[in-house]
């Protein structure tokens, strides 16, 4: 499998720099991967996709404010952090611009001194391990101090910070927001609810490698990242009883689907409580052990994101599925619309 294979052209233009004033307003690709119809409509309608008995599952991760701009106090010189994952206490891992003028021992200062980063160990690809020291409590501290991580690919400022969170989320700890969520309101998920789906969470801390492309040519050489997940008992046994009682199970994007079955390959199709590091790489050829459907918003070419999807539709389905999106004038990527495939 070669990642040419996910390649497709995509105008500039249709790569969203802002989210939609309201959340649920964004178009909906509806594609049947069973007949190959496409419908278009917009997000709201998905409570029409829904059956009172399923199952919507999404991700309440909560994205820190992870990139953090700094000085050497002995030299003054800039310093860019940005905060990848929580490794043992006030140690994390972190990728540094510019990674070369940092040496082991070295520090650099965050707002006046408030915040202070020790620079413990370098790794490859200008990340490294720092320790960090700060007065009163962490997050509040990178909460006043740090701004949110937007995707390269956005040049425009975020007005509201709040737009690149989901409307539910809840556990700190992503590098990038789980953007399928984005979509939702909290009134159209009290009228999902309302409607008898039970709507479930769980967590993956969204590393950032989800954005990179696939550089190898050859699929199987890539290597994923590893990202945090947990799954409680009481989410698991609800999701049991759905399964149990021949309904759905529906995944809100990328990161629930990658939870879900890795839970399911580890408990050979089961459904439990369990939490640790994930770097499962879904892609065509895959077995599916837990989800039914998912709604996702459209990716980058050649990302594995892409290849999630193919491996659920088929890729030559896929490929025609956001040939039509581009076609229809559909926005990509994070504050882009969405799709839903069933």
């Amino acid at each position: 499998m070669n990642t040419n294979d996910f390649d497709f052209h995509l105008p500039e233009e249709l790569i969203a720099q802002t989210p939609l004033e309201k959340r649920d307003a964004s178009k909906l690709l509806i594609l049947n991967r069973q007949t190959g119809q496409m419908e278009d409509q917009h997000f709201d309608t998905i409570i029409n996709e829904l059956e009172p008995g399923d199952a919507l599952v999404m991700n309440n991760t909560r994205v820190l404010p992870a990139r953090l701009h700094g000085v050497k106090p002995d030299t003054g010189g800039h310093v860019e952090l940005l905060l990848l994952k929580n490794i043992e206490g006030d140690q994390w891992e972190v990728l540094a611009k510019p990674a070369k003028r940092l040496k082991e021992g070295g520090i650099v200062s965050f707002g006046d001194g408030r915040l202070q980063a020790t620079l413990i160990k370098k790794l490859e690809h200008g990340g490294c391990i720092v320790e960090f020291s700060y007065q009163g409590i962490f997050l509040e501290v990178l909460e006043s101090l740090g701004e949110m991580p937007l995707p390269p690919y956005i040049h425009e400022k975020l007005e509201d910070q709040e737009r690149y969170q989901t409307v539910y989320a809840k556990e700190n700890g992503s590098a990038a927001a789980p953007t399928a969520g984005l979509h939702f309101t909290p009134e159209l998920l009290q009228k999902i609810e309302d409607k008898g789906v039970h709507l479930v969470y769980l967590t993956l801390h969204v590393g950032l490698g989800t954005f990179r492309p696939v550089s190898v040519d050859d699929v199987d050489q890539h290597e994923m990242h590893s990202e945090f997940y947990q799954l409680s008992e009481e989410a698991a046994q609800t999701l049991r009883q759905v399964k149990a009682s021949g309904h759905r199970i529906v995944a809100v994007g990328t990161t629930s689907i990658r939870t879900l079955e890795t839970i399911g390959n580890k408990f050979n199709g089961e459904i439990q409580a369990d939490s640790g590091w994930t770097n499962i790489f879904i892609k065509p050829g895959y077995q599916w052990q837990v989800v039914d459907a998912f709604s996702t918003n459209f990716h980058l070419p050649k990302s594995t994101l892409v290849m999630l999807v193919s491996a659920f539709a088929g890729r030559e389905l896929t490929l025609n599925a956001y040939q039509h999106a581009i076609d229809q004038g559909y926005r990509f990527f994070s504050f882009g619309d969405a799709m839903f495939i069933k």
